[in-house]
């Protein structure tokens, strides 16, 4: 059995629910100590309900038991922040400074902290976006993640805590809904398409953005924490690229399948957003540092999620 003991905040999340699942399969369910501020009672393992912004809690938690690496997921996202930006920020902020606290003070061994392309801004080269781009995000999340990316390289300096992330590009995955991103078009476009209805997109056809298929992003992830520290030269965090994509491409991909599939397009405040961020993403640190390597494409990624999302749907028809 592994020596280690996991904790992750944000379980519940998109992202949450499927690294549980991994992370139990790696170091064994009883290792792994699933939190989200909602309880969930169908949850098959060890789970807490954690408020990330109670230091003490956390602090309990990882004291209870003997925590050695935490994955902090737990945050409001770009388009769901922008609705109440003061209070993303101390949420965002204040729950990563318990973590890093917490961490220092109780010999935590390894952090994980997720950041985002939202750390840039509409002043950097949008094609192959460089590792050392200027951050300027226009949103509060990327506010958010470009001060974690520094508090990260901060704690690793000053403190020594083996602090390490990653940029995630848009995340593509069935297993669970959208969480209030920007980028939520490329999930919910699949849901639309399986139920044979039209899907109306909040951006433009034309709007190229960089895109991970979830089993990739699980990978990336467990594959950076296992990296001998050494190898990990990014302290603030790696850029990351799957595939790049626009609406229309997403769209011809799916109609390979659902041939008389429709998309309108109806731009709405989150066209702005996704205008700032990058086309695609220069990854060059992450496969030199330690060997990523992106296995899916888009017109893979689109058969896996139609099968699965297929598979999903019928089994819930089942439980009605």
């Amino acid at each position: 059995m592994s020596k280690d003991r996991i904790l992750i905040t944000g379980a519940s999340g998109q992202l949450g629910t499927v690294l549980t699942e991994e992370l139990q399969e790696k170091f064994g369910v009883s290792n792994v100590i699933a939190t989200d501020l909602r309880d969930n009672p169908n949850f098959i393992g060890t789970f807490e309900q954690l408020d990330a912004t109670d230091f003490d809690a956390i602090k309990k938690i990882v004291l209870k038991y003997k925590v050695t690496q935490i994955y902090h997921l737990a945050a409001i996202l770009s388009a769901n922040g922008e609705k109440y930006p003061l209070s993303t920020w101390d949420i965002n902020m204040k729950t990563f400074f318990n973590i890093l606290e917490v961490s220092r003070l109780h010999n935590v061994e390894k952090v994980f902290f997720p950041s985002s392309i939202a750390v840039f801004g509409d002043n950097i080269d949008r094609i192959d976006t460089a590792q050392s781009s200027n951050l300027t995000p226009s949103t509060v999340y990327g506010i958010s993640k470009v001060a974690g990316e520094n508090w990260s390289k901060y704690y690793f300096e000053k403190y020594g805590l083996d602090v390490r992330s990653i940029r995630y590009p848009g995340v593509i995955g069935y297993q669970s809904l959208p969480g209030g991103g920007t980028t939520d078009y490329a999930v919910e476009i699949f849901h639309k398409a399986i139920k044979n209805e039209n899907y109306e997109c909040f951006l433009s056809n034309s709007t190229t953005l960089p895109m991970i298929y979830m089993e990739d992003v699980i990978r990336a992830t467990i594959d950076l924490m296992d990296a001998p520290k050494e190898a990990i030269t990014i302290r603030t965090s790696y850029n990351l690229a799957g595939f790049s994509f626009d609406p229309a491409q997403l769209t011809k991909a799916i109609q390979k399948i659902y041939p008389d599939f429709q998309v309108t397009y109806n731009p709405d405040f989150r066209q702005k957003i996704a205008d700032s961020w990058p086309m695609s993403i220069d990854d060059s640190d992450a496969r030199k540092d330690w060997n990523w390597n992106p296995k899916h494409s888009i017109d893979s990624m689109t058969r896996d999620m139609i099968r699965n999302l297929k598979i999903k749907f019928s089994q819930e028809n089942l439980t009605v």
